[in-house]
């Protein structure tokens, strides 16, 4: 194995261990005796050829010309040889011994993902073959890491159904007559191997309770609470640089952060650096890079000398929703910019990319509610068609917005029916302190010093806790206000329902400011035991609600508490 000699992969499509195992299964199938006579003491075989099978050491004395190539189809390494390499075998065996030998049936035959030249090696005997087999992972990792770039559909898939991987989005915003100047920059990433594994557990105070434990496992993430994100801006251009065509506008997810300019390689380095794992040669990172057209990015991290991952996959939205139209995974498009149908084979922009995501899944879509669904359900789904989903109100061309939706947009392409829409700071937190009992969305047990009675506009004494929020069925709640004094309640009718209202038990929430490192949100809301029962015998749900907002350009009818027919559970 020392020569050195590139070739075209075109026509290298043959497993070199299957041709043996073909072989000795042909053997067996037509009770061809080739191995040793079970007649004779001496070491003769029944065939002359016979010593060429007696091992696979053996069938390799013969140097067999391989490459190491992966298949297109399975994203599997092998070691693979050249038909006529296998005919130039049976020639071999029909001029030294003077028999012909066909070729056998069922060798396993591969599609080669790689197009560019490959290193030829000629394999003779069994360690260079182990040799050379170690050095298979290593090919499986190059060629996921091309075909993930590419945008194939089941790569990504494959790894994101994984739930083991970070992934992290991120987006530049640079001076338009100089792209070195970096302005602003922006992230989003999800660990989704903690969403998935993470357990939490509630200590238990006094030894007649309880102890507390769940599992998160929830899927898919929950953009508002489960994405860990950041925006900088760098403090040397606030007010030297402003872009004329596509100016910069406020982060919406967030509080942005002002850094120097001399700082930000070096806090960008420790956020990848917090999310990556070890380099390896034989495995992927842990940690996967996500854009839409990701050059640019890559250009100003390069610029920046940030160190990457070599083991990290990359992953391109627009090639990977531009593969996806392709393949006929995303239905019938309309041109975003005519009248005529989307041509195979054109990317979207951002902007049009995010407006595709509000379309409705239809059920002539591979991915809509039809595929796969009854008769009955079809026809119920062609009858009601599925409204419009709505974005949060945000404007592009800020560096958090574009990270934050870009990791949004690569969720929603991969899970079409189950990612909520985000919403925006100001609306996330109307619907935590509306729709989410307390900050682990479930029941803790009443505690001695919990429940204390609330009186209106009086504040509790220190030490004391109020009483939890408690309504059933429409009845009077007070609503809990953190003020310098203490907590304070202020009775107020809950609204009436149509409908009755469940029972929820939820611990005061306290403000806390925001920061780019406060990770307390960052594993979203934990999932207790639904149908628990509480001390009187009432069966306690709680439910967790993430609505679309509406427009503020909407024109369709609002609801008297405000609520526009769009805000609705996506």
């Amino acid at each position: 194995m020392t020569d050195f000699t590139l070739v075209d992969p075109k026509g290298w499509e043959y497993d070199l261990h299957s041709v043996y195992s073909a072989y000795i299964g042909y053997f067996q199938m037509y009770n061809i005796p080739w191995s040793l006579s079970r007649w004779t003491r001496a070491f003769l075989y029944e065939r002359s050829w016979g010593h060429l099978f007696e091992t696979f050491e053996e069938f390799l004395a013969f140097s067999w010309p391989v490459i190491t190539v992966t298949d297109a189809r399975t994203g599997k390494a092998h070691i693979v040889t050249r038909l006529n390499s296998i005919g130039a075998f049976l020639k071999m065996i029909k001029t030294r011994f003077g028999e012909t030998l066909p070729q056998a049936p069922n060798i396993l035959q591969v599609t080669p993902f790689e197009t560019a030249s490959r290193h030829l090696r000629h394999v003779a005997d069994y360690s260079s073959y182990k040799k050379l087999h170690s050095t298979l992972p290593a090919a499986v990792l190059s060629a996921l890491k091309a075909r993930v770039r590419a945008g194939d559909p089941k790569a990504i898939k494959e790894i994101w159904d994984k739930k083991d991987k970070t992934f992290l989005a991120i987006d530049f915003e640079w001076n338009e007559r100089n792209e070195r100047t970096v302005l602003e920059w922006g992230y989003a990433a999800v660990r989704c191997g903690h969403l998935e594994a993470y357990v939490y557990v509630v200590p238990a105070l006094w030894s007649h309770l309880i102890t507390l434990s769940s599992r998160l496992g929830h899927w898919p993430p929950v953009p508002d609470t489960n994405y860990r994100k950041g925006h900088y801006i760098v403090a040397d251009y606030v007010d030297k640089v402003t872009n004329k065509h596509r100016p910069t506008y406020p982060w919406q997810f967030g509080e942005s952060q002002v850094v120097p300019k001399s700082k930000l390689p070096q806090l960008i380095q420790a956020v990848i650096s917090s999310l990556a794992s070890p380099n390896s040669e034989t495995s992927t990172n842990d940690l996967v890079l996500v854009a839409h057209n990701v050059q640019g990015d890559l250009a100003r991290l390069e610029e920046m000398k940030i160190k990457l991952p070599p083991n990290m996959l990359i992953i391109d939205t627009m090639i990977f929703e531009r593969s996806l139209y392709s393949k006929g995974l995303r239905g019938v498009m309309q041109d975003p910019n005519g009248d005529k149908p989307r041509a195979i084979g054109s990317s979207l922009s951002f902007e049009h990319l995010l407006y595709s995501l509000t379309l409705p899944l239809t059920p002539d879509s591979p991915s809509g509610s039809g595929g796969g669904s009854s008769p009955s359900h079809k026809r119920q789904s062609s009858a009601s068609p599925q409204p419009p989903a709505v974005l949060p109100k945000f404007t592009l061309h800020n560096a958090g917005n574009d990270a934050f939706m870009c990791l949004f947009a690569l969720q929603k392409l991969l899970e079409p029916k189950g990612t909520v829409m985000p919403s925006t700071t100001v609306n996330a937190r109307k619907a935590r302190a509306v729709s989410t009992p307390g900050k682990f969305n479930g029941m803790l047990p009443i505690l001695p010093g919990v429940g204390a009675p609330v009186m209106p506009g009086v504040p509790f004494p220190p030490g004391m806790m109020p009483m939890m929020n408690f309504n059933v069925n429409g009845t009077v709640s007070p609503n809990m206000h953190f003020t310098t004094a203490g907590f304070a309640a202020v009775a107020t009718p809950a609204p009436m329902t149509t409908m009755p209202m469940s029972a929820s038990v939820s611990m005061p929430s306290l403000p806390r400011s925001s920061s780019a490192y406060d990770l307390a949100d960052e594993f979203g809301q934990m999932q207790l035991d639904r149908g628990r029962k509480d001390s009187l015998g009432a069966t306690l749900h709680h439910h967790h609600h993430l609505t679309a907002p509406g427009r503020s350009a909407d024109r369709r009818s609002k609801s008297p508490l405000g609520l526009t027919p769009s805000n609705v559970n996506v």
